[in-house]
């Protein structure tokens, strides 16, 4: 994408860089941008804004056939008239809609012109806006404002998709993340046992429970996959109290559950009964009934890991091995070309070579040998009839009682396919399309969550398959590279708050509303090293700057458990520590400003599904943002807040121009963190605040 874009200071317009040039250290403007407002045939920039957020689209997930009414907001009566444009693909029109100015905000800064699309079909449409003043136009869709006009297929205009829905619940919600095995054992009873059965050459073996044990080695064997713990289901459920009401946390996503001979179960040996080491399915019939009740807390949700791309080599269907408590009753795949499972999976040469996740077990191109790829076949096959498609799948089994999950995160989604093709390719967007059309039958509100690293937009851009993504790419690594000075990976590798910036806005800019507000934040997940380990502070600076972005950015926060708190922990498997309960009070400074942070999500709509204004990636107009504040602010018709982020080692009093959020000259504010009081200054007619915030820390200011 060639978006960089940059907000100055209070006489600059929002300016893509391209028409910039840095001339002994002076910033020199683009010709034509006019400083002050007013039909001068000079459209003004900076105070353009809309989005899809609850004041600029008065239905931002239309049925089929229903009218939508969008808002502009431009700078006080400085256009003369404004066209909505927008592009059905399905019939190739382009249709003009025009706009008419509609009303002037409270403080007499801003023009909001409206318009409406009286009938928006059945098909997605795309649009932006036409801006004129007199002579002058400008563009403006989700990358920005443009001299010119973008084509119709530009990824970045803005999306209307009648009839797609994303979940509520995950709107408005905060996730927490659980890795079982290390979080509770609340039942002694069902834990592994040293030496309780050998799997791929390894013993298991057992560590006897204790809080905040920081090393999980490889056992005796050489092995980390056979390390237990003992956290389970029952666990869990003795501890949610910690994460309903200490915390605040209402949707629960779990890592695999079923019968699996490792700790992390990423290998599903079959998928219709829970893992004896976790528990029964009656335990987790009870746990689902807890966390949906709000009697303890938030009334709560529960996700569901799905590992549909491949199964475990113990697996029935597959029948390589068998896991130490499973009878099989069936012949598998690997042990007779005449099994009914043979056509699960896909054998090049059988039974020595079989596509598996990532590769081909047996030849030079091998990924993992324990996790053989399910072949998915043509529509009506029986892997699809098996995973999500017949009423007794594995996916409705789970969606309906006696359990009644809230929703599906699918692993390694994207290399779902068939003849062990490795997905990403029409196969695989047609099985999300059939999954998505199975679950959303059972559930409509059921959230289906995809895990991928990269732009997910190929899956969510039409409403046809997943609701969201794990937003590694728009969320994890970003604030990582500005926050840590490494990628999510841990790898060495910096970026300025301008570059933090436009790539936080380039990665809304390529999804729907409705899509953005459910995409999960994530500060780090159980395949990346711990978010504390990547910022190296003992301190927990890294920590709070990074809830601070999590709790406060568009999307659901997701924590992975003991982020709050700090946990270290480099990369798998020692990402996966046991849980320090002794760190689960508000006497930890990270989980005091967790609960205080999920406190005003849940108080402020504003913070869970307004507007997302960028405010200042720099006050101080220096182009690369050397003193690391980031401002943006969420604004709905009821609050405006405005979020101050300073990603530097020393506290800062910086300038914000909190007048692009609508506070007027005069008016105080009051930052929700330490209590503290502003006035609103008044520089030529518009509003600032000059806020101290302390290093790597934060401030929220609401009015």
């Amino acid at each position: 994408m060639n978006r960089f874009t940059h907000r100055y200071d209070r006489l600059w317009c929002r300016i893509p860089l391209l028409a910039m040039i840095l001339l002994g250290g002076a910033l020199l403007a683009a010709p034509g941008r006019a400083l002050a407002c007013g039909n001068n045939n000079d459209v003004h920039w900076r105070e353009i804004f809309a989005d899809q957020g609850p004041m600029y689209d008065s239905n931002p997930e239309p049925a089929a056939n229903s009218s939508v009414t969008l808002t502009l907001r431009v700078c006080y009566h400085d256009i003369t008239s404004a066209n909505i444009v927008y592009y059905d693909a399905a019939t190739g029109a382009t249709t003009w809609v025009p706009m008419s100015w509609s009303s002037t905000d409270p403080t007499g800064q801003f023009d909001y012109w409206q318009g409406t699309i009286g009938n928006v079909g059945s098909t997605e449409l795309r649009y932006w806006f036409q801006i004129n003043d007199g002579t002058a136009t400008a563009w403006y869709n989700a990358a920005g404002v443009s001299s010119t006009e973008p084509a119709t297929t530009n990824s970045d205009n803005f999306f209307i998709i009648p009839g797609f829905t994303t979940p509520d619940w995950m709107k408005n919600g905060v996730g927490y993340e659980i890795f079982v095995d290390r979080f509770y054992d609340g039942n002694p009873s069902n834990d592994i046992l040293t030496d309780e059965y050998s799997y791929g050459g390894c013993e298991t073996e057992q560590h006897t429970w204790t809080s905040g044990y920081t090393s999980v080695a490889a056992n005796v064997s050489g092995c980390n996959s056979e390390v237990f713990f003992g956290g389970d289901l029952v666990g869990i459920q003795d501890k949610l109290s910690y994460i309903k009401q200490t915390l605040g946390a209402n949707i629960l996503y779990l890592t695999p559950i079923f019968a699996s001979p490792t700790n992390h179960k990423y290998d599903t040996a079959n998928y219709y009964e829970v893992d004896p080491a976790f528990g029964t399915d009656t335990d987790l019939e009870n746990l689902i009934s807890a966390i949906h009740s709000s009697g303890n807390g938030p009334e709560g949700y529960i996700i569901l890991d799905g590992v549909f791309n491949h199964t475990g080599d113990t697996n029935c269907w597959f029948g390589k091995y068998t896991y130490w408590n499973e009878t099989c009753n069936v012949v598998g795949a690997y042990q007779s070309q005449s099994s009914s499972y043979y056509d699960y999976y896909t054998f090049p040469s059988w039974p020595t070579e079989y596509s598996d996740f990532l590769g081909v077990c047996g030849t030079s191109n091998s990924g993992i040998c324990s996790m053989p790829k399910l072949n998915y076949g043509s529509t009506g096959s029986p892997v699809r009839e098996q995973i999500y498609a017949s009423p007794s799948s594995v996916m409705q089994t789970y969606l309906k009682a006696p359990y009644g999950i809230d929703g599906w995160r699918l692993d390694s989604a994207q290399y779902i396919d068939a003849n062990g093709n490795n997905g990403s390719d029409a196969t695989n967007h047609q099985i999300m399309q059939q999954m998505r059309a199975a679950v959303t039958a059972i559930n409509p509100n059921a959230e289906i969550l995809g895990e991928y690293w990269g732009d997910a937009s190929a899956w969510l851009d039409d409403g046809t398959e997943w609701d969201s993504a794990m937003n590694y790419n728009g969320f994890t690594n970003p604030v990582s590279e500005w926050i840590c000075g490494v990628d999510e990976s841990d790898n060495s590798n910096s970026i300025d708050t301008a570059q933090f910036a436009t790539w936080m806005w380039d990665t809304r800019a390529d999804l729907p509303w409705n899509v953005q507000e459910v995409m999960t934040n994530e500060l780090g997940t159980q395949d990346t090293p711990r978010f504390a380990t990547r910022c190296s502070w003992t301190n927990g600076w890294g920590t709070y700057l990074g809830l601070f972005m999590q709790f406060t950015y568009v999307g659901t926060p997701m924590i992975y458990y003991g982020d709050e708190y700090g946990m270290t922990g480099g990369a798998d498997p020692e990402n996966r520590h046991t849980f320090d309960w002794a760190d689960a009070t508000t006497a930890n400074a990270g989980v005091a400003l967790t609960q205080k942070l999920i406190g005003i999500r849940r108080q402020y709509a504003a913070m869970r599904t307004g507007s997302f204004i960028p405010l200042v990636p720099d006050i101080t107009g220096d182009l690369y943002g050397t003193n690391g504040v980031y401002a943006f602010a969420r604004v709905d018709q009821n609050h405006r807040l405005v979020v101050v982020l300073n990603n530097s080692s020393s506290s800062q009093t910086v300038e914000i121009p909190v007048w692009l959020a609508g506070d007027a000259a005069g008016s105080t504010v009051t930052d929700l963190i330490s209590g503290t009081q502003y006035t609103v200054a008044n520089s030529g007619g518009r509003g600032y605040v000059d806020v101290t915030v302390q290093g790597h820390y934060g401030a929220i200011l609401e009015q």
